[in-house]
């Protein structure tokens, strides 16, 4: 670990020789995607004083930053990107110099304060800063009346994950510093302000907020709309515009069952409040883990309850990624990779019959796999440095990093740990402790695979184990778990069925199929070549496919639709990649419509026209798709 730090010392030196900006190299020591020195002065605690403003489509207010000082130190470094500055001041109300650094696209910029005396190790030092946000902010989503379901009124939400949060507050925006907070934020009076932290006193347009659990910047959390609720348990309430609240709270009502399944993995819920939210479809991602209240996307209700996992995803990040953190976001496996294996282990127990558990968490491991197969083999190419569980995140913004890999090959490598210590009954017990020990803290990789040796220390089977490989080698996981495939015996004949020329589709294939075995089947048939276009239409008609409304079935028919190009179904996949932006959908279908030439300037022309109604990581990442520049905006 030291010498690691030294070397990351020694490139920093270098950097800020050659140009601190430009050369686009680790930004600091600790954390390559923050310019911050939390190992100098570290943040502990924030007091926010926040005014929305729909007209101007700005947050401006006040941040009152309470260090806590670990060297003797003559500046602060935080990070900002396109924060118009007003003052600093120190805790007296002393003014402070201030300079603001180059602003990097995507980046932002470094903020240095330039403090009245030298501050000594081991003293507290409070900074206040008065601020308003830039109304392009990366982190915020202002969206007009027409945008909502009601066609009312405004909306704000906010999506601070990964380096995002500099673009609403002056902060350490690195998940290796975790602080408190506070707020006091004022809004129009019908609207309902909600943000990450225990809702107090609502009086006089003025909401209170107060955070007593320490959390990472990236989630810090703010969302403001007109607002109703439905409770769904003892600690849950459901959120959203009128227009859904009733489908959300039957989509949402178990819940509580799914807080205690994960108790009793996983030990008690430490942060009081589960809240949901369900946002307007332009949000960018299936959920959210914001703490206390979970951002979740309206692609969630199916109607059937069949995307409960990604609930329990959510939920289970309230102890991997929320109170267990990855150090930055190279490790960002330790919070994914982690939450989908968890997220499954608790799904299976929520199963009575032990052998259908085993088979049904299984059966959603060979989905992900199936998807992580495309991802790697497909979309990012094996040999893509992106594709290893640990990445080098120099120069490389970590949305670019973003993909199912930390997910799934994260989970993959988990479930073999967890078969070489000797099964759940085992591991179970190792996960407790693992998330007892690092409980409120931020660990990297080598602090994880320390504790588990130290933790099997007697475990030879552990001691086989190729580290090197698995964590920074790319390409698909070295060893896949041999899963029981009872559950997709039916789907593989189905396949072979339907890619045999003279057999007859008929609805009876899938009768009987589960939401998840349809996924299932239609995943399979996304990994072989393009089906004959009378066969597809066919499949369509039988299996009562087209205009199903269960998301993940949609998502996947429309692919296949255009892989086998029919230009019938164009306007279907505009329609369904314009009324929402979960990314998980839209990315892959916009691959797909780029693959096919006769489409792909339709559907540039599309994205560009709809682009200005996107979150800012969904235009970014959907330009480097479509090979666009940023020159090229409507």
């Amino acid at each position: 670990m030291a010498g690691k730090i030294c070397v990351l010392l020694s490139c920093f030196v270098i950097v800020l020789c050659f140009s601190q900006t430009r050369a686009m190299g680790a930004l600091s020591p600790l954390d390559p995607s923050s310019y911050s020195r939390p190992e100098k002065a570290i943040i502990k605690h924030i007091s926010l004083l926040l005014n929305v403003d729909f007209e101007k489509h700005v947050l401006d207010g006040q941040a009152t930053l309470e260090f806590r000082v670990l060297t003797d130190i003559n500046d602060l470094i935080l990070d900002v990107s396109n924060l118009k500055i007003e003052s600093v001041e120190a805790e007296d109300g002393t003014p402070l110099q201030y300079e603001l650094g180059e602003h990097i696209p995507n980046m932002g910029s470094k903020l240095t304060i330039l403090l009245s005396k030298q501050q000594a190790a081991g003293e507290k030092l409070i900074v206040k800063i008065k601020y308003s946000t830039d109304p392009q902010a990366s982190a915020l989503q202002w969206l007009d009346p027409e945008q909502t379901s009601g066609k009312k009124h405004p909306y704000l939400f906010s999506q601070c994950q990964p380096i995002h949060a500099r673009s609403i507050l002056p902060c350490q925006d690195t998940p290796a510093v975790k602080f408190t907070y506070d707020a006091e934020v004022t809004a129009p009076e019908e609207f309902t302000v909600l943000m990450s932290a225990l809702r107090g006193e609502v009086r006089n347009n003025k909401t209170t907020f107060r955070q007593p659990m320490p959390l990472p910047s990236y989630l810090v959390a703010i969302a403001v709309g007109v607002l109703e609720s439905r409770s769904l348990g003892p600690r849950s309430l459901v959120w959203s515009e009128k227009e859904e609240i009733e489908r959300s709270a039957w989509e949402f009502a178990e819940t509580e069952k799914y807080l205690q399944a994960a108790e009793k993995l996983c030990g008690p819920y430490e942060w009081t409040q589960y809240d949901l939210l369900v946002l307007p479809p332009s949000f960018p991602y299936g959920g959210m883990e914001n703490p206390c209240l979970t951002f979740v996307t309206p692609t969630l209700l199916a109607g059937d309850r069949s995307q409960a996992d990604v609930i329990v995803h959510e939920i289970m990040h309230s102890w991997t990624g929320n109170l267990v953190t990855n150090r930055n976001f190279e490790h960002f496996w330790l919070n994914e990779g982690f939450t989908v294996f968890l997220e499954r282990k608790v799904g299976a127990s929520l199963i009575n019959d032990t052998a259908e558990a085993k088979r049904s968490r299984d059966f959603h491991s060979l989905l992900g796999l199936q998807e992580l197969n495309e991802a790697i083999n497909d979309e990012l190419g094996p040999k893509n440095p992106l594709t290893s569980l640990v990445v080098d995140l120099n120069g490389v913004h970590p949305d670019d990093a973003f993909s199912t890999v930390p997910y799934e090959k994260g989970s993959l490598f988990l479930r073999y740990l967890e078969g070489l210590a000797g099964g759940p009954e085992v591991f179970d017990d190792f996960l407790r402790s693992y998330l007892a020990k690092f409980s409120k803290k931020s660990l990297d990789t080598n602090q994880f695979k320390a504790y588990l040796l130290d933790y099997f220390k007697d475990n030879e089977a552990l001691k086989t184990v190729d580290w090197d490989t698995w964590l920074y080698k790319s390409g698909m996981p070295p060893i896949i778990p041999d899963y029981d495939t009872t559950m997709t015996k039916a789907i593989s004949a189905l396949v072979v069925k339907i890619n045999d020329p003279n057999s007859t589709i008929s609805n009876e294939d899938v009768a009987a199929f589960t939401p998840q075995q349809m996924i299932h089947l239609l995943q399979q048939l996304i990994e072989m070549p393009a089906l004959p276009l009378d066969r597809l239409v066919a499949i369509g008609k039988e299996y009562k496919i087209s205009g199903n409304k269960n998301s993940e079935i949609l998502y996947r028919w429309l692919r296949l639709c255009v892989r086998s190009k029919d230009q019938t179904k164009i306007n279907d996949v505009f329609n369904f990649v314009n009324s929402q932006g979960r990314m998980k959908y839209v990315r892959p279908l916009y691959r797909d419509l780029y693959a096919w030439e006769d489409v792909r300037e339709q559907a540039i022309e599309n994205f560009l026209k709809n682009e200005k109604y996107m979150m800012h990581v969904s235009a970014y990442t959907l330009r480097k798709d479509l090979h666009l520049d940023e020159k090229t905006k409507e």
